[in-house]
């Protein structure tokens, strides 16, 4: 692995670029559902960002996830990472590199707007992967627990009203991220198995310790309520986001942001069918047969309203 130190300010022109394909690919590679959504719904001019954005923390969280990089690894990687954005936003472009650092490098380089989505999406995105990188192994506090989701929560939102329907209106406030934030939720309990043979406990360290049980007892009665209180935070959460969603005015980012939803619902339901115990699998709208299931609600949701109420016509393209 190149030092950081290479980074120098070298001309635009002059530096070695990715294949623009290998983005794309790593995004189809890992999720069909986000492969598609970017080549239809994004925005024109920034579906090849779109690609890089998704493609790349793919790629860095994938290197945190191998199994023979020890902790002390991870954080150097991890911080490498980190400087490499801030070096990029002070103007000092790098070179060897590896190609999948190229595609941030890329990114940085088209994000001319002071305080962008974009910007946002990186840094907080960053802050996940490196909390993931230290948190392994060891449990978490429910303040971690909840900044970790915050960072993914603002990350994601930003980057769904960059990429899709730039320049729409879209309301401001705690609202703007509670979709995701229900999605994230859903998702680390329907990862909570797969997660904890890797080393990533997703309950938090007070009701482990209040309740005396262990990290992997899914079956137990503390684990299970606390699985309960999670899955009526998530309902709660989804109910105010998806009535923020109805408010943003690009119908491509709304259609977006209903489907991110309806992938994870299936989850939700089937925790409370099992007794609010974990399980390693659950439905999801990954599937050729899921996809188009998961589109028919996404716009059923989005269209669910007065005539009236729906100002903005479809795009044509």
């Amino acid at each position: 692995m190149p030092n950081i130190s290479t980074i120098t300010n070298i001309p635009k022109q002059d530096q070695e670029r990715p294949h623009p394909s290998l983005a794309a690919s790593i995004t189809n590679a890992a999720s069909k559902q986000t492969y598609y959504t970017i080549r239809f719904l994004v925005d024109h001019e920034r579906v090849s960002d779109a690609y890089r954005a998704y493609g790349y923390f793919r790629w860095l969280d994938d290197r945190l996830d191998q199994s023979g990089m020890e902790k002390p690894d991870r954080l150097v990687f991890v911080e490498r990472q980190g400087t490499l954005i801030d070096r990029c936003y002070r103007g000092e472009w790098p070179r060897r590199l590896t190609d999948e650092e190229a595609m941030l490098v890329e990114l940085v380089q088209g994000d001319r707007e002071k305080n962008s989505g974009l910007h946002a999406y990186l840094r907080n995105m960053m802050a996940v992967m490196a909390f993931d990188a230290e948190r392994r192994g060891r449990l978490i506090s429910k303040a971690e627990l909840a900044e970790y989701t915050r960072h993914l929560a603002v990350a994601v939102t930003e980057a769904l009203h960059y990429f899709i329907g730039h320049g729409c209106k879209s309301p401001q406030g705690e609202a703007r991220y509670l979709a995701v934030t229900a999605a994230h939720i859903t998702h680390m309990l329907r990862d909570t198995l797969e997660d904890a043979e890797a080393g990533y406990f997703n309950i938090p360290r007070e009701v482990i310790e209040s309740h005396g049980i262990g990290p992997r007892e899914v079956w137990s009665s503390p684990y299970r309520k606390w699985v309960q209180s999670r899955v009526e935070q998530a309902r709660a959460c989804f109910k105010v986001g998806r009535d923020y969603l109805a408010q943003v005015q690009n119908p491509r980012c709304r259609l977006a942001g209903y489907a991110y939803i309806a992938r994870f619902a299936g989850v939700l339901d089937a925790i409370e069918q099992d007794g609010y115990r974990l399980r390693s699998e659950y439905p999801e709208c990954e599937s050729l047969l899921a996809g188009p299931r998961m589109i028919g609600a996404a716009l059923s949701r989005m269209f669910n309203r007065r005539l009236e109420d729906m100002p903005y016509a479809l795009p044509t393209r």
